[in-house]
């Protein structure tokens, strides 16, 4: 917990503090960002995603029970998308309570938490001084990663996993694509294959973004959710390179109407 006191209406006394929230969805990277942009003197960060701090008052993936599919589940959508289901001011004196800073001058909250992509619109509208990384990774190797979960999260009777992963990454991108429009200079977006194979260019684009974390190194050995303790690298080609034909015609059953937007943010479609 920092030692700042936290007003009634969520803002923190004797200190100004302002968020930069990581817009990205799951298996996407961010959890290696944030815990980067942690060791930065500027930030405060928070020990787990912003929407599994306790205090936190709005739908999650666990409350919903969505998982990693969240994006897959119109109804899961819909509650994540009501503003009624959010008391942001509760939210953000939670987040205030349990955030930890390297530094005592820290001034920048970050929070992520993958569903934001679908309310990026609620955030802006309540952190008028927020600011957004917004990143995408490749989709065939984040709907690789989440297959390969045991418990990715609820099928539907008679739907192939595969599909059911492809069609929760294609709707999250298309979220990507309005919010890269939507939040225009407030933002920064980038890839995950960008992060790791140029990380300084993605070091100084987030420091022209926020000044504060100008001391932030993303070229770095950091511990992600007990699953990889390693540096920086990009793993795409080893995820792709675990699909089979079959899979990549499973999920192709989603990407292939939706190349545009794949090409949209560098990608193409793998033929099988």
């Amino acid at each position: 917990m920092n030692d700042r006191v936290v007003r009634d209406d969520g803002a923190p006394s004797g200190g100004s503090t302002a968020n930069l929230f990581i817009l990205a969805p799951n298996n996407s990277g961010s959890t290696f960002l944030a815990r980067a942009l942690a060791q930065s003197s500027g930030a405060l960060s928070l020990p787990r995603e912003g929407q599994h701090v306790p205090g936190f008052h709005g739908p999650s993936t666990r409350g919903t029970g969505t998982r990693l599919l969240w994006a897959a589940d119109p109804g899961a959508i819909a509650l994540f998308r009501d503003p009624t289901a959010f008391d942001w001011i509760r939210t953000q004196r939670a987040w205030l309570f349990h955030a930890e800073a390297a530094s005592p001058d820290a001034s920048i909250l970050v929070v992520a938490s993958p569903p934001f992509v679908l309310y990026a619109d609620q955030l802006r509208a309540h952190f008028p001084d927020a600011k957004f990384l917004i990143m995408v990774r490749n989709p065939y190797a984040v709907v690789e990663g989440i297959c390969r979960r045991a418990d990715p999260g609820p099928i539907p009777p008679g739907e192939d996993r595969r599909v059911v992963a492809a069609r929760h990454v294609i709707t999250a991108m298309r979220y990507q694509r309005d919010n890269v429009a939507a939040l225009g200079d407030r933002s920064t977006c980038f890839t995950y294959e960008a992060m790791c194979d140029t990380p300084g260019a993605i070091e100084h684009a987030i420091a022209a973004l926020i000044p504060a974390l100008g001391d932030v190194t993303l070229d770095q050995r950091i511990k992600v959710k007990s699953l990889y303790d390693e540096p920086l690298r990009n793993m795409n080609a080893d995820q792709i390179a675990r699909l089979s034909r079959d899979d990549i015609t499973a999920i192709n059953s989603v990407f292939a109407s939706d190349h545009e937007l794949l090409e949209s943010f560098g990608y193409r479609l793998i033929e099988a």
